[in-house]
């Protein structure tokens, strides 16, 4: 989304971030350097009575999540019934929470995603235009909501511009928070079967686990229950973590959506193993720009396969900066946005 705000600034607009919870000052400096006005309404009543108040300004309003969306569609409407209203989905909600009731064989769990089924897609027929990830979701779309305006927006990610190189040793990074269920799963699924498998092969292997709540998952507990699993928390700049390691892991077993890790991996070189679930309508060839394995013997393997075979880890390298470039940079993301906000006026609210 920071990307996403530097396009809009870029192309003239003026944009305003209205905080619906919490303060994070060093986010509030870096949207204010490029450009950004940021609105946290402790004084007056909160964002909703902030916006009764100074929302007829403006001339468009993105809401990020379903959720939120069936919350302020109402009230936009409300204060200035002409603003563009856009959904940003960030993935299609129902269809992860779908995907896990089918792994998990749960009849509870299906009943509760065909209910965020029916909230998520009245808040794509209550947008003027629905922001998706994927061509995959966009054809989801055209199914479930066949009159709805859809546009691919999807992740917007930055090159590194130092060529990427393999270095000496076998460290292995996973990126993402346990507070997002496919996180947990893959993690507890990699330190469970996956790792293992790994560590009777290359013994000095060292995992790196980034993001908020991991240790936590399959009773990881810390560091001393596995010496060779580095707990990083979250971490803001993955630049210098990243160039100390060799491969990217993104053991999803479900979801939704594109994978932020997997774009975050490539566009700093880093060659990566993912899941069939994981990769889907991110333009990834397997063999190509990744390598996609189902289970976790051929997981396994495919990780020291790439920590063993420099040509194929300098090949996958450079394939996968070449697909974020292509799909995944700001260049990509521009059409889409253009296309989006052609015939609104110059103020947007997020």
């Amino acid at each position: 989304m920071f990307n996403l705000l530097r396009l809009l600034v870029a192309m003239g607009h003026s944009v305003d971030v209205l905080a619906t919870s919490g303060r994070d000052t060093a986010q509030q400096r870096r949207l204010t350097a490029i450009g950004v006005g940021c609105i946290i309404p402790e004084d007056s009543g909160g964002p909703a009575r902030w916006f009764l108040r100074w929302g007829d300004r403006y001339a468009a309003v993105i809401v990020s999540r379903y959720h939120l969306a069936n919350q302020w569609f109402p009230l936009i409407r409300h204060v200035r019934p002409d603003a563009f209203k856009v959904l940003d989905t960030v993935d299609l909600h129902h269809v992860r929470e779908l995907r896990e009731a089918e792994l998990r064989g749960s009849r509870l769990m299906r009943l509760a995603a065909r209910a965020t089924r029916r909230r998520e897609l009245n808040a794509v027929r209550a947008a003027d235009v629905t922001w998706v990830v994927s061509e995959v979701e966009r054809r989801m779309l055209a199914t479930t909501a066949p009159d709805a305006r859809v546009e691919v927006i999807s992740n917007v990610h930055d090159l590194p511009s130092r060529a990427p190189r393999p270095g000496s040793g076998a460290h292995l990074v996973f990126v993402g928070g346990a507070q997002h269920p496919p996180n947990a799963d893959g993690v507890s699924w990699l330190l469970t079967d996956i790792l293992p498998r790994i560590l009777h092969r290359l013994p000095h292997c060292r995992l790196h686990l980034v993001g908020q709540g991991l240790a936590d998952c399959a009773g990881a507990g810390d560091s001393a229950s596995h010496p060779n699993v580095v707990f990083h928390g979250r971490i803001e700049d993955l630049g210098e973590l990243f160039a100390s390691c060799h491969v990217g892991l993104a053991p999803l077993r479900f979801g939704a959506g594109v994978k932020g890790k997997i774009n975050h991996y490539m566009a700093f070189g880093l060659p990566t193993v993912a899941t069939p679930s994981a990769v889907e309508g991110m333009h990834l060839e397997d063999g190509r720009d990744v390598i996609v394995a189902s289970d976790a013997a051929t997981f396994a393997d495919a990780v020291v396969r790439l920590l063993d075979d420099s040509v194929l880890w300098s090949d996958l390298s450079l394939a996968g900066q070449e697909n974020v470039r292509r799909h995944f940079s700001m260049e990509s993301a521009a059409p889409g946005l253009r296309s989006t906000f052609e015939h609104c006026g110059r103020a947007l609210a997020h």
